[in-house]
């Protein structure tokens, strides 16, 4: 039986993939940064385990209990919209401390268990704003870039020893509440200077407007088929709107 261990698990796409790995017969680590009961059914094919991709040892002290994995799923991961100019460098920091290092960090402590036992899998969770260009993302779009491009290099320096690296690009979904997480529970305004106020009540209606969205369930699909996928695809997008964005491109 394998096992898949996975980041940011206490909602969204996390959670349905946590799920939906379960229900294929998986033993499941669901990682958090505070675990909370209730979040997912009691198993025994499935433990809730404290892990923040930002703090190092609690990496390490993650890895320690969950034992041999077999998959990692970096899925933890922090929205951001915002006017760039109207956005403070500390948020920025923040949000590449965990969409970006968070992933490095994670990944670079499970590889060598991987490498030693000539396979196994790492899927990082990216976003369908890679594929596009979409307003509003400048800080978000280039973590998430950021971290194509790592696991573009990573997946040739691990080929040679059986492991692999792919990347997954939902779409965007309602059900997540990206945009008020996007905003820290705040207001978007307080993040656009005056003189782009016009073109930024438009964008935001284009975007709720539009015709396509991502299903949680999508995503956990998606990456499953990517961790069994012997194709050597390497991007996977996910979602009906990802997939169109993906063949436009």
């Amino acid at each position: 039986m394998k096992t898949v261990l996975i980041t940011g698990t206490s909602s969204g796409y996390g959670r349905e993939t946590a799920l939906y790995f379960h229900a294929q017969g998986w033993n499941v680590i669901a990682t958090m940064r505070t675990p909370r009961a209730g979040v997912l059914p009691e198993s025994d094919r499935l433990r809730v385990v404290e892990l923040d991709v930002t703090k190092p040892g609690t990496i390490t002290a993650a890895l320690e209990e969950a034992g041999p994995i077999d998959v990692l799923v970096n899925n933890a991961g922090v929205p951001s919209i915002s006017v760039f100019e109207g956005t403070p460098m500390a948020r920025v920091r923040e949000v590449f401390e965990t969409n970006t290092f968070g992933v490095m960090a994670t990944t670079q402590a499970v590889l060598p268990q991987f490498r030693e036992r000539g396979c196994g899998v790492v899927v990082n969770v990216t976003s369908s704003v890679v594929l596009g260009h979409m307003p509003l993302s400048a800080v978000y779009k280039a973590s998430k870039m950021a971290i194509e491009g790592f696991t573009s290099s990573l997946a040739l320096e691990l080929e040679p020893f059986g492991v692999q690296a792919k990347t997954v690009e939902p779409g965007a979904c309602l059900a997540t509440n990206f945009a008020d997480r996007a905003t820290n529970g705040g207001s978007l305004d307080a993040l656009v200077p005056a003189p782009y106020a016009p073109w930024v009540k438009k964008a935001m209606g284009d975007f709720t407007s539009q015709d396509l969205f991502t299903k949680e369930s999508d995503v956990a699909e998606t990456v499953w088929r990517a961790v069994h996928d012997t194709t050597g695809q390497l991007r996977f997008p996910a979602g009906p709107d990802a997939v169109r964005l993906a063949q436009a491109k």
